[in-house]
């Protein structure tokens, strides 16, 4: 089963594969360990919370380094709106494109 990633909006945004955060058309764009969320080049983003990348304010988790390519899964289909939520962090997906 697919892990989307929403914007705070409810838009779907993403999803993960494996240990990376890809965009809807399937392009890697991020990385994960744990629940802190890095860019492809390693740079700490934001935190995995509720289907979302949010920044949380916990600081600089550092840069935990490039790890190649990891391919194209290819486009799992769009679940549509899911609708707002009322996150109370802002939302930082848009940091990893």
């Amino acid at each position: 089963m697919t892990q989307y990633i929403y914007a705070t909006s409810g838009k779907a945004v993403g999803f993960v594969h494996g240990r990376y955060v890809h965009e809807l058309g399937g392009t890697a764009v991020g990385q994960l360990s744990g629940s802190h969320v890095h860019r492809l080049n390693g740079q700490y983003v934001g935190e995995l919370f509720e289907a979302q990348v949010v920044n949380k304010h916990l600081g600089d988790f550092g840069n935990i380094g490039n790890p190649g390519n990891p391919g194209n899964p290819g486009n799992p289909g769009d679940p549509g709106n899911r609708g707002n939520r009322g996150c109370p962090y802002p939302d930082v997906f848009d940091k990893l494109l």
